[in-house]
């Protein structure tokens, strides 16, 4: 008998309720009988008049089969329900049970997977039916026929049953078989750089697999990306391939039925409604939904690069090397000395990131260099995927071109979804010419069409070489911070705040960015009032343009710095506001803004007690430069916190090796401040005891030193 284990690959889009497992080993013989009898009706009843594209006659062969079976569950019923079965015929029946649970996942699973999914699992799904076929037949050959005392009727059409099963051989539909080794050939055309002909194309989608309109298309892709989201290693077609039927998928969608005929929720008309958050965050603070084993435990952000240390520890490779680097030698997570430091890819892990990364929409390239997985790692790499979606580009380029305002919508967001993932993607559709017709549709009064646009703008701009075309494009920055400004919808607003972060990442652009009217106002209002989204994205985005000496004065008039202040407390945002801070106040004039927030000294004391490592490092960096250069005023409220020694003794011992450094620095400061307070305290001592001297030399011997308030030194080990 196959186990429920064969089915494996079937099980993957419904889970089987407990019944899948356990036959019903607490009914009596005629309770097991009744149940049989309510189930195999109750398939043929659902399954019978099933209209499946392909593997309708397997599947109808089958049914028949059970057809029988209700026939001989019918008659025992009618004439043998109180009859006591022997313990092998019993169990015979249970085994039908299961035998007939695995026929409907079988015939549900058929019923809901797409045509497309149904045609590639050709001969695998045929080979399913061909197995129960064959269970069957061993179940009926085991089964104590004359126990049951059967009429001649219904022996007959068992024994019949019997040798049809017998018989029985692995059947693969010719003509299902000759349109999947068709749609194989057209992706060996992609494959090849070739684009197939159109009218063949017509044919094969219309005629063969009877799609007819855009809904049909996306509800295919929408299928096989959810079979790649769920794959498995032991399934063929690999994930790479189903990528390449993806794209030749939405190839054809707008090949062949054009931009027009599409539910896209516009805002045309006065039935349509734009939808409340269309769009899912294209760069997402990933630590907080990410799979907790797919982030870093140093970083808590989302692993690019998954490396295994010598504990069996896995880390971001850049957060580990930054450990190490700093004179680190154990496991951060276990506290265990490291026997090594050599750092082994963990390419599974890396792969599984991947996948869920496609499935879920979140922006990712895999790091390049001798360790960076091949292209049959990454599925969106296939060669004939990336031909298929070029082509598919160029059909989009053109609409947004030269198409309809709801054409040009469409378009849009196709741009978008096609960038999220992969850099072919992103490179090719950007060398095709999109950048120029996205920056139109900025400033659109379409709220979803501004969406769109933006949101692709972002996807593209992940990609190194796409940012030159972007902030070269004239008026583009303009555009992008109008919708950072303006924008219609808050994702539109967000996603302009984590396009300049991306632009950012170049110092080259950070002074035009930071020089761009409104950019740095925008992006510190987000902060003061966005969504934990937005604030993320401004923040980030704040932090990179800090970077560069020139936007201080910017960031100081624009209100930035008393955003950045504000942010010190807020979970998400605390370290890169902390980071900012720390860098604005080595100017002079960002010190002394700093020095004149009065909750900026408090909020950065309150990073160093419950930060994490990056942010306690940021906020005694930023303490020492305030000290230095924010003024008389910022240096008392800084050195005269009571609870600075305590955090500065024990960031000396449990700081990362920058932290220590910042703060032995600021000890020193502290130390200098205690000593000249002791020595002004000394001096006065001395001139009030000589006074007294003087005027009364009977009280020669006494001294007020003990009446004088001398500050104590509190002594901080600096390393």
């Amino acid at each position: 008998m196959a186990t429920a284990a064969a089915f494996s690959s079937l099980q993957r889009r419904r889970s089987p309720s407990l019944e899948a497992f356990l036959a019903p080993i607490d009914l009596t013989d005629g309770g097991i009988i009744t149940t049989l009898l309510s189930f195999a009706n109750e398939l043929v009843e659902s399954f019978s008049g099933m209209k499946l594209a392909f593997h309708r006659r397997n599947l109808m062969s089958l049914v028949r089969k059970i057809e029988v079976l209700v026939v001989l569950l019918d008659f025992l019923k009618e004439f043998r329900l109180n009859t006591k079965f022997s313990y092998t015929t019993t169990v015979c029946f249970k085994e039908m049970y299961l035998l007939l649970y695995r026929c409907k996942i079988l015939f549900g699973y058929c019923a809901q997977s797409s045509k497309l999914w149904l045609l590639l699992q050709n001969q695998t799904i045929s080979g399913h039916f061909h197995d129960l076929s064959q269970e069957m037949a061993t179940l009926l050959d085991v089964l104590p026929a004359k126990e049951l005392g059967l009429s001649e009727d219904v022996r007959e059409q068992i024994e019949l049953l019997q040798r049809q099963l017998r018989r029985s051989k692995f059947c693969v539909d010719k003509r299902d078989e000759m349109l999947r080794r068709r749609l194989y050939s057209f992706l060996k055309e992609f494959e090849d750089d070739q684009i197939p002909n159109g009218s063949e194309l017509w044919s094969f989608f219309l005629d063969g697999l009877k799609i007819r309109d855009a809904k049909s298309c996306r509800a295919e892709i929408e299928f096989l990306e959810e079979q790649i989201a769920h794959h498995e290693g032991d399934v063929e077609p690999t994930a790479s391939v189903l990528n390449g039927f993806v794209a030749l998928t939405r190839y054809c969608r707008f090949l062949l039925f054009g931009f027009e005929d599409d539910e896209l929720e516009t805002g045309f008309g006065s039935h349509k409604k734009i939808k409340k958050g269309l769009m899912t965050r294209e760069i997402a603070d990933t630590f907080l939904t990410a799979p907790k084993d797919f982030c870093c435990p140093i970083s808590l952000d989302l692993m690019e690069d998954p490396v295994i240390v010598s504990t069996g520890q896995t880390y971001d490779r850049s957060s580990i090397s930054r450990w190490l680097e700093e004179g680190h030698c154990t496991c951060p997570k276990t506290g265990q000395m490291l026997a090594h430091t050599r750092l082994v890819p963990n390419r599974a892990l890396r792969n599984l990131i991947m996948h869920w990364c496609t499935a879920h929409g979140v922006p990712y390239d895999p790091p390049e260099g001798p360790d960076s997985p091949s292209e049959t790692c990454f599925p969106s790499s296939s060669k004939a995927a990336v031909s298929a979606n070029r082509a598919t580009a160029n059909l989009l380029i053109q609409q947004l071109s030269a198409g309809s305002e709801y054409a040009q919508t469409i378009a849009a967001r196709e741009i978008r979804l096609l960038a999220k993932t992969g850099k072919e993607n992103r490179a090719f559709i950007a060398e095709l010419g999109a950048v120029p017709h996205l920056n139109k549709l900025l400033l659109s009064t379409n709220a979803i069409a501004q969406e769109n646009s933006v949101t692709a703008m972002l996807n593209l701009s992940i990609h190194d070489k796409n940012k030159s075309r972007i902030m070269s494009e004239e008026g583009c920055l303009t555009s992008i911070v109008h919708v950072l400004r303006f924008g219609h919808t808050t994702e539109a607003r967000e996603n302009a705040a984590a396009t300049l972060f991306s632009l950012s990442a170049v110092h080259d652009y950070k002074k035009s960015i930071g020089d761009e009217n409104g950019a740095v106002e925008a992006l510190a209002k987000l902060l003061m009032g966005g969504t934990s989204r937005g604030k993320k994205d401004a923040v980030t985005a704040l932090f990179n343009l800090s970077t560069h000496a020139d936007n201080c004065g910017r960031m100081i008039a624009s209100g930035a710095v008393t955003a950045l202040v504000g942010a010190l407390g807020v979970d998400g945002v605390s370290e890169e506001a902390a980071g900012a801070l720390a860098l604005i106040v080595r100017q002079p004039a960002g010190a002394e803004a700093v020095g004149n927030e009065e909750m900026a000294v408090t909020g950065l004391l309150g990073m160093m007690r419950s930060g994490n490592p990056r942010a306690k490092e940021n906020a005694v960096a930023a303490l020492l430069e305030l000290c230095r250069g924010g003024g008389p005023a910022a240096t008392d409220r800084v050195l005269n916190s009571p609870a600075l020694a305590g955090l500065l003794q024990t960031l000396l011992f449990t700081g990362t090796k920058r932290a220590r450094r910042k703060a032995a620095s600021l000890a020193r400061v502290f130390q200098r401040r205690e000593n000249a307070a002791m020595r002004y305290g000394y001096q006065l001592a001395t001139n009030s005891a000589t006074t007294v001297s003087t005027n009364s030399a009977t009280n020669r011997d006494t001294t007020f030193a003990g009446n004088v308030s001398v500050p104590m030194s509190i002594s901080v080990p600096v390393v």
